[in-house]
């Protein structure tokens, strides 16, 4: 979730957060709540559990036209339920509310694109255009401070937000 959530706005300048390992007790977060904020002033919350008794996936992205909700996914598991996307336009209202159009996915071919491109910069020995290892190293920089930016939760655990300590240089 949160490299998609770096994806659709970017990298974030302010990290908030609450961890707990209150429910399982294990050394691993239960829970973890974030609320972030771009330079530009673009908000996003996080909640990823450990206690929900059924897997979900949900992302809403509200914008000034509309609404784009992304449920379930496409797991070997089947345990996350359908995976659709809802797009609710601005303006386009029915009786009750807006009109939404809703999409159901039945094949999600998003390993097999990665591999191919993958494959396809290695055989062109062209640089990786999606999913590179800087923006893999950006989005585990980013969870690194999720979980720094609770105070309790670095502490307990003896977490460092210096950058040093992770050998990356700057955020």
């Amino acid at each position: 979730m949160v490299d998609l959530l770096r994806l659709f706005v970017g990298d974030f300048d302010d990290v908030h957060s609450f961890i707990s390992n209150k429910f399982w007790g294990h050394d691993v977060e239960d829970n973890a709540y974030a609320i972030m904020r771009t330079k530009d002033g673009v908000v996003a919350m996080l909640h990823s559990s450990a206690t929900l008794w059924q897997h979900q996936f949900s992302l809403t992205i509200n914008l000034s036209g509309g609404t784009v909700e992304l449920s379930g996914i496409l797991s070997g598991s089947k345990s996350y339920g359908a995976e659709t996307m809802t797009v609710a336009r601005r303006g386009v209202e029915t009786e009750g509310g807006p009109s939404n159009i809703i999409t159901h996915y039945e094949h999600d071919p998003s390993w097999a694109d990665e591999v191919s491109d993958f494959a396809t910069a290695v055989i062109a020995d062209a640089p990786i255009i999606r999913g590179s290892s800087a923006e893999a190293l950006k989005t585990m920089q980013l969870v690194h401070r999720i979980y720094c930016a609770d105070p309790v939760w670095r502490e307990t655990w003896g977490l460092s937000d210096s950058t040093e300590d992770q050998g990356t240089g700057a955020i």
